[in-house]
C-alpha cells in the first residue's frame, strides 16, 4: 500500500492507522447516544405530564397512574442515576465545551467572517447552540424546585404511606382536594396538631407536616400516594402565569433541540444517507417536535387553568 507521495507504507503503520480512533471522534460519539436517551426520556416525561391536563374531568388519574407506576418501579433512584442524572450529565459536560468552540454562520456580517443566511441547516445550527444555553439553566432550576425545593416528603406509619405537599391556597383547591382524596392543613391546623401530639405515630405524621416551612397563604396537603401529590405540586406550579411563561421558553426549547438532534443523530451515524431520506426523516422528526411541544404546553396551561381549577 502507499502514501500519498508514492512511498510504501509499512504494515506495522498500516496496522497502527487501522486501529487508531481519534479521541474526539469517540467523545462526539459519546455525546450523541446520552442526547439520544435524553430525547427518549424527553418523550417519556412529556406523555406523562400532559395527563394531567388532556384527561379532563378525569381528575388528572393518568398522570397519578403513570407517575406511580414509575415510581414502584424496582431499583428507581439506580435508574434515575444512570439512565438520566448520567446522560443529562455527559451530554451537557461535552456540549459545554463544544458550545465554545463552536462558531455560527448563519448571521449577517460585513464580510470579516462566513455568512450563509441562506441555508436552513445553518439556522438550525445555530438554534441548537442557543436552546443549549436555555437548557441548561431551565434544567437546573427545574431539578431544583421540583426535586428539592417543593418535593413531596414521604412519611411511612405502619404499613401506610403520607405525602406532604406545600401549595398555595386557591379558591378551587378544597373541591380538588376533596375529588382526589387529599386532606389540607392550615399554619393554624399544623401548629395545633403539633402541640397536642404524645402518640408516635402522631409524632411521625407531624414530622410530615412541619418538613418544609409554611407561609401564610400556604397549606399542606397531605395525599396517600406519590403520584397524586406531584399532581397537586404541579398544579400549584402552573398556577402562576410567571412560572408558565418560563416553562414555556423551557419546553419549546427542549423540543426543538432534541428532534432537531434527533435528526443530527440520523446523520452522524449514517443510518440516513440519501437526500430523500433525509428529506423524510426531517419531516418525521418536525412532526414529533410539534407533537411534543403541543403536549408540553398542554400540561402548562392546561392543568390549572383548564383541568383541575377547581
Amino acid at each position: 500500500m502507499y502514501d500519498r507521495f508514492g512511498m510504501q507504507e509499512s504494515e506495522s503503520s498500516m496496522s497502527t492507522a487501522v486501529r487508531t480512533i481519534p479521541t474526539t471522534y469517540l467523545w462526539r460519539r459519546l455525546h450523541s447516544i446520552m442526547g439520544l436517551m435524553i430525547v427518549l426520556f424527553l418523550i417519556e416525561h412529556i406523555i406523562t405530564n400532559s395527563q394531567a391536563a388532556l384527561l379532563i374531568g378525569e381528575n388528572g388519574q393518568g398522570f397519578i397512574h403513570a407517575v406511580n407506576f414509575i415510581k414502584n418501579l424496582p431499583y428507581v433512584p439506580v435508574l434515575e442515576i444512570f439512565l438520566i442524572g448520567t446522560p443529562i450529565a455527559v451530554h451537557a459536560g461535552l456540549g459545554i465545551k463544544y458550545l465554545m468552540t463552536g462558531k455560527s454562520n448563519s448571521w449577517p456580517s460585513e464580510g470579516n467572517k462566513p455568512s450563509l443566511t441562506k441555508y436552513p441547516r445553518n439556522h438550525a445550527y445555530t438554534w441548537q447552540r442557543i436552546t443549549s444555553w436555555i437548557l441548561l439553566i431551565g434544567i437546573i432550576l427545574h431539578v431544583w424546585y421540583m426535586r428539592f425545593y417543593n418535593y413531596p416528603p414521604e412519611v411511612r406509619i405502619q404499613d401506610k404511606e403520607f405525602y406532604f405537599t406545600r401549595v398555595s391556597e386557591d379558591p378551587g383547591l378544597a373541591s380538588v382536594a376533596e375529588r382526589l382524596g387529599v386532606s389540607i392543613y392550615t399554619p393554624a391546623e399544623i401548629t395545633k396538631e403539633t402541640s397536642q401530639a404524645t402518640a408516635a405515630d402522631q409524632i411521625a405524621f407531624n414530622k410530615g407536616l412541619t418538613m418544609r416551612p409554611v407561609g401564610d397563604n400556604q397549606v399542606v396537603a397531605v395525599s396517600k400516594d406519590f403520584g397524586t401529590a406531584t399532581l397537586l405540586m404541579v398544579r400549584d406550579a402552573f398556577k402562576s402565569p410567571f412560572k408558565g411563561i418560563l416553562y414555556t421558553i423551557f419546553v419549546i426549547a427542549a423540543a426543538f433541540h432534541a428532534f432537531n438532534g434527533l435528526w443530527t443523530f440520523c446523520i452522524t451515524w449514517g443510518w440516513v444517507i440519501r437526500t430523500r431520506s433525509q428529506a423524510t426523516v426531517v419531516n418525521i422528526c418536525i412532526s414529533i417536535m410539534v407533537i411534543i411541544a403541543f403536549l408540553g404546553l398542554a400540561c402548562i396551561w392546561g392543568t390549572y387553568w383548564v383541568n383541575l381549577p377547581r
